[in-house]
């Protein structure tokens, strides 16, 4: 398939351990296979320095945040909610930072839910303040999610990252004006919720994505998980929309550049 207009992968890790062996070789492939860029997304002070310094060596996007799976530690959380103002404010002036994020609620996890509500929500009012779109991570907790936006009303709005769920849960984003990440779990032949609110809502709905290493589609011949299976997401939103490949790459751009207002 080809392209008119790049790709860009809205949320892959690509600063990950998972990649050391073959990083360069990776974004090689990418650019062959046409895919232009790639936002990475922040999930701990931990993190953070290695994440930086791999975006800028391969020129990539990034967001800065707090992902609820490292919220486990309540004595370090204010002290790593400082720390992650103190980057924004550092580098909210440098254009490849995009978002804040990933940040969320995750009830299937076993850090402690106040603790990752009184993260999440230190990180919407970031988000208000340095006027930056969000990267969310949502799961089993969308009616605490919607809640909270509802009553934060961060003005740049974001994604929906990893999303799974059905056209009605999907539409309460959307009518809040955030995108819906859509990556390999598209893929999967038990998808049927994903598939029927990719085919019925509209395509300004949605950003492409992969969550590298992570959410590998079933049908994958390898573990770990990379951008390259996003030509293979986008013939199948095409699929669903009963609309040429190319229109859809050329809306999912168009999508992701106003998003992060690229």
């Amino acid at each position: 398939m080809s392209n008119p207009l790049p790709i860009i992968d809205s949320h892959a890790h690509l600063d990950f351990p998972e990649f050391d062996i073959d990083r360069a070789e990776l974004f090689a492939q990418m650019k062959l296979a046409g895919i232009d860029n790639v936002v990475l997304p922040g999930v701990s002070a931990l993190h953070w320095h290695n994440q930086l310094k791999i975006a800028e060596q391969y020129r990539c996007l990034y967001a800065l945040g707090i992902h609820p799976w490292y919220c486990g530690h309540a004595a370090n959380i204010d002290s790593e909610l400082k720390s992650l103002r103190t980057l924004l404010l550092k580098y909210k002036e440098k254009p490849q930072l995009v978002a804040i994020g990933e940040c969320g609620l995750d009830k299937l996890h076993k850090s402690d839910f106040d603790t990752q509500l009184k993260v999440f929500t230190a990180q919407i009012e970031l988000a208000v303040e340095f006027e930056l779109p969000l990267i969310i991570h949502s799961v089993k907790a969308h009616e605490e999610v919607i809640k909270l936006l509802k009553i934060l009303k961060p003005s740049k709005k974001g994604v929906i990252h990893g999303f799974y769920g059905g056209p009605e849960l999907a539409s309460q984003y959307v009518n809040l004006g955030y995108k819906v990440g859509v990556g390999g779990l598209l893929l999967n032949d038990n998808a049927p919720k994903l598939q029927q609110t990719v085919a019925q809502l509209p395509l300004d709905s949605f950003v492409l994505e992969t969550d590298s290493p992570a959410m590998t589609p079933k049908n994958s011949q390898n573990r770990r998980n990379t951008p390259l299976i996003l030509p293979d997401i986008l013939q199948k939103m095409a699929n669903l929309q009963k609309k040429s490949a190319v229109l859809i790459s050329e809306q999912m751009f168009y999508n992701v550049t106003q998003l992060f207002d690229l």
